[in-house]
């Protein structure tokens, strides 16, 4: 008889408290909402990005382009195969080795050229205030 006091006390909370969670509000999706837009603009977005350079930078490879690899390998481009996705690279002369296209990680003949840009800017800004 004690049981039955406590069980059914314990039913009829369980009854109001499935007539409260019944009333839906979409305030409630808010917090997710702000944490979908968070992942996106930190994580997402900026993966997507650096992925379309990289896409742009191994189709953008040609002979005579110094370039690095992943494995730490430096060499420069001999041969384009864009059907088969490879490119041949020159560590030594007369060795070369084939890699894929995807793991080249940087042109080295680009990083050259805008630092070369850079300071070139530097100088002619310097030129002008000494006139």
């Amino acid at each position: 008889m004690f049981n039955q006091f406590f069980v059914s006390d314990a039913f009829a909370q369980a009854a109001e408290t499935a007539a409260v969670t019944e009333d839906f509000s979409p305030i409630r999706l808010i917090p997710y909402f702000l944490i979908f837009a968070i992942f996106y603009f930190l994580m997402i977005r900026p993966q997507s990005k650096k992925y379309k350079e990289h896409q742009e930078m191994v189709n953008s490879l040609k002979s005579g382009t110094k370039v690095a690899t992943t494995g730490g390998i430096v060499g420069v481009v001999k041969a384009v195969h864009n059907e088969e996705n490879i490119i041949e690279i020159e560590i030594a002369e007369g060795v070369c080795v084939k890699v894929l296209k995807n793991f080249v990680s940087e042109v080295l003949d680009k990083k050259k050229k805008e630092v070369k840009e850079i300071a070139h800017k530097k100088t002619a800004k310097a030129d002008k205030k000494i006139k």
